[in-house]
């Protein structure tokens, strides 16, 4: 990639998003962390990522409500916003179930543990760069 497209991972783990991020910057994208809904809403703000990977249970802040403040404002609807759950799919009983994620806007949903490959190839997609 000529000029490096911006990543910002929004999750609770850190050691997660300590390996995300290597591995997206081994493949030549800059990467941001944020470690809770509400820091990751202020760092889309202050510096408009090209694309999200975004959790959906954390405190302060789920993903979902993340997810939905972006897509509901013009400035940052056009953001790509691939979700991770650790929720299996077939879990309907709780509000973090895939159909929830999918009728969020989000524009991936991936489950975790989603493997790096997965997560690169997605935002890849996501950003038109396959």
């Amino acid at each position: 990639m000529s000029d490096k497209k911006r990543i910002l991972v929004v999750d609770d783990e850190p050691d997660f998003c300590s390996i995300v991020q290597g591995n997206l910057e081994k493949e030549g994208f800059a990467v941001e962390v944020a470690y809770d809904g509400k820091q990751g809403l202020e760092k889309v703000k202050a510096n408009l990522p090209d694309a999200i990977v975004l959790d959906v249970m954390m405190p302060e802040m789920d993903g979902y409500e993340v997810c939905k403040q972006l897509k509901g404002d013009e400035k940052f609807s056009d953001i790509p916003i691939l979700m991770l759950t650790a929720v299996a799919s077939h879990v309907s009983s709780t509000r973090y179930s895939h159909y929830d994620g999918m009728s969020m806007e989000a524009d991936d949903y991936l489950p975790k543990p989603a493997s790096a490959e997965e997560i690169t190839e997605s935002l890849k997609g996501l950003l038109d760069l396959l």
